[in-house]
């Protein structure tokens, strides 16, 4: 997927930090426990990739905004701004859609970082994946981690694929809106579990909102996204599969153990991205799916 060479950004709703020094790695103890709590709110559990805990260190730099990224054309040139416009894009989206779902809506920020970050939900590092904050209503992101599915996970990790993790958080947005997070139980585990719910629910939201992006427009009415192809959606649905359950386990242990799923089976996150993708929004309530058809 590309962005219209003449589609302009917004300026809002994205912002940049990074770390001055580095991260100590190693250790166990409560860094780990917090990337294990941090997991549960992301589009993928990084925790068996770490091979120890990992603990914060150094200093966060101050924030600054999204800049250098005028248009698409820059977008499509550097993945920060290509996260500018799929920032807008889903805003143009959800700012409709969400009232549409009976949710009273809001819009969440982007924190893009290096290395590591102080959230609402605690400090946090890069081994923890893209993830949402409840506390803060903030998607956190280092863009490195598309290299991670490159390497770690052999994702293709397209343009198209970089704006599925992206909508995929911000679907933890509309679910903390819808208030998913107060009535699902996702202290159980399993493929039929809530923990599995509430992650493909945010892989269907962002397959509802891919379906109807290159309707999403600039504040000038220019189109902010062209036409998506067969291989552009192939490479989304790689992304998904690449990073279910049953593939990191079989990565990082060996065996593939569903009892603990917490993210949903490569088969389950494709499958309910397309069911967003083929249907809408309105088409995502997992909770409500029989065991069989989850």
């Amino acid at each position: 997927m590309t962005f219209n060479d003449d589609a302009k950004y917004s300026g809002k709703g994205v912002r940049k930090s990074g770390r001055r020094t580095g991260l100590a790695v190693g250790g166990g103890g409560l860094g780990l426990v917090a990337i294990v709590l941090l997991s549960q709110l992301l589009g993928v559990d990084l925790s068996g990739l770490l091979g120890g805990g990992t603990s914060g260190g150094g200093s966060q730099s101050e924030t600054t905004a999204l800049t250098g990224c005028e248009t698409g054309v820059e977008a499509n040139a550097d993945v920060e701004c290509r996260v500018g416009l799929t920032r807008d894009s889903l805003e143009d989206y959800w700012a409709e859609q969400a009232p549409a779902l009976g949710i009273s809506y809001v819009s969440p920020n982007i924190h893009l970082f290096v290395d590591g970050v102080d959230t609402g939900c605690g400090s946090a590092t890069s081994a923890v994946g893209p993830f949402y904050c409840p506390a803060d209503q903030q998607i956190y992101l280092d863009t490195a981690f598309y290299d991670t599915l490159r390497t770690q996970f052999d994702a293709t990790a397209g343009p198209l694929s970089q704006l599925y993790v992206v909508g995929h958080e911000w679907g933890h947005h509309i679910q903390n809106l819808a208030g998913t997070f107060g009535t699902a139980d996702t202290s159980q585990t399993g493929p039929t579990s809530d923990a599995v719910r509430v992650e493909v629910q945010a892989d269907c939201y962002a397959g509802a909102w891919l379906a109807s992006a290159t309707e999403t427009t600039d504040a000038d009415g220019t189109r902010l996204l062209e036409p998506i192809t067969d291989a552009q959606i192939a490479d989304a649905l790689n992304a998904a599969s690449a990073i279910g359950d049953d593939r990191i386990q079989e990565k990082t242990q060996g065996q593939v153990s569903p009892e603990t799923w917490t993210h949903g089976s490569s088969e389950q996150r494709q499958k309910w991205f397309q069911t967003g993708y083929t249907n809408g929004a309105g088409a995502c309530d997992t909770f409500a799916a029989a065991d069989a058809e989850l």
